[in-house]
């Protein structure tokens, strides 16, 4: 009789396990998709601004944006179990550091669109550090994931920000190939179009409070 209940025992386990790992993956990848919408628009700006740009360039925005919205909620795991106080403080001054990012770089490619034609240069590309900027701005909002998966080991809240990052991986190459569809129908006033989607970005994670 003992053997004949042990099965079922451990069928009803491995049913519940199944269950948790399930709502685990859809609700870290609801995370990614919340968290990328400002990631997804900033590729697009990309996108707009340099339609010609290549695959692996295009690879390598998304990526960028993916490693950090990766790290961020990394980070926020870290303080919570740290520097939980100091942390929260520092959340207070989150909305205004991307705001200024954005809006550095929003203004400059604004600027390069509103030039003249002859004073512009054929392919305006996104400098390495411009990229290092817009990512760390469209992420360091996902520090507050950290409080959200305070309570997960450090194996499991890395499998949480790694499909937080896989997500937004997918969700930026998209809104790159969007920004180049259109960037090609713009022309050179596809620049001035991407610096207004950024400033409005800042804008609104700054007066809007962010995700």
């Amino acid at each position: 009789m003992r053997n004949s209940r042990r099965p079922s025992d451990r069928t009803l386990r491995n049913g519940e396990y199944m269950q948790i790992s399930l709502n685990f993956i859809l609700e870290s990848i609801i995370f990614g998709v919340g968290l990328a919408m400002d990631a997804f628009s900033v590729s697009m700006a990309n996108g707009l601004q340099d339609p010609g740009m290549s695959r692996k360039r295009m690879l390598g925005i998304a990526g960028t944006f993916a490693f950090f919205q990766f790290l961020m909620p990394m980070i926020g795991w870290a303080c919570v179990h740290t520097i939980a106080e100091r942390f929260e403080a520092f959340q207070k001054l989150v909305p205004w550091i991307a705001f200024v990012l954005l809006v550095f770089i929003g203004g400059k490619m604004l600027v390069e669109g509103l030039r003249e034609p002859e004073a512009v240069p054929e392919e305006i590309r996104l400098s390495h550090g411009e990229l290092f900027v817009q990512g760390i701005a469209t992420s360091i909002d996902a520090l507050s994931v950290g409080f959200t998966i305070a309570s997960y080991s450090p194996a499991a809240a890395a499998a949480a920000s790694g499909l937080i990052g896989v997500t937004t991986l997918v969700i930026c190459i998209a809104g790159v190939r969007i920004g180049r569809f259109f960037g090609m129908r713009l022309a050179g006033r596809a620049s001035v179009l991407g610096g207004v989607i950024l400033i409005v970005i800042g804008c609104r994670i700054l007066f809007g409070g962010g995700l």
